[in-house]
């Protein structure tokens, strides 16, 4: 099902995405967080939907639908490394910000923060072109709305 847009996504010289690509690519390393500690919760699911919902004007069946899919393509994408690049290409500084606050809003959705959750987002982070210093900032401003 997912195959094209993993070859895409993955190729040395990817086409920027479009909007739906990327959403869905997002919403992937949404799943991608959540799932890392081995502990997807229902409350890390309902707030990627709700995430998915205000980030992208969605109605909740809609976000659902979007998770869905999302899970689908996190399960059959390939390493780290490569999704991320391919989201880097494509999104702006800005907007990769804005990826990481969610990323943290994602981590910090169960009230506990593992080593295996801290480990991707610094790896994640790094490899969308965010500083330490940034991802610190929005993993503050996170906590602080929380």
């Amino acid at each position: 099902m997912f195959g094209d847009f993993l070859k895409r996504l993955t190729q040395p010289e990817p086409d920027p995405m479009a909007d739906n690509d990327a959403r869905l690519a997002l919403t992937a390393l949404l799943v991608r967080i959540a799932r890392s500690d081995n502990d997807y919760a229902m409350s890390e699911r309902r707030l990627i939907d709700r995430i998915a919902a205000e980030r992208y004007g969605l109605n909740e069946a809609d976000a659902t639908a979007l998770r869905t899919e999302a899970e689908e393509l996190e399960a059959q994408a390939p390493d780290t490394v490569r999704f991320t690049r391919a989201i880097k290409d494509a999104v702006p500084y800005e907007r990769r910000l804005d990826v990481i606050e969610a990323l943290w809003q994602v981590v910090l959705a169960d009230g506990s923060r593992s080593d295996e959750e801290d480990a991707l987002l610094r790896l994640v982070s790094n490899l969308l072109g965010v500083t330490d210093t940034d991802s610190a900032m929005a993993r503050q401003r996170v906590a602080k709305e929380s």
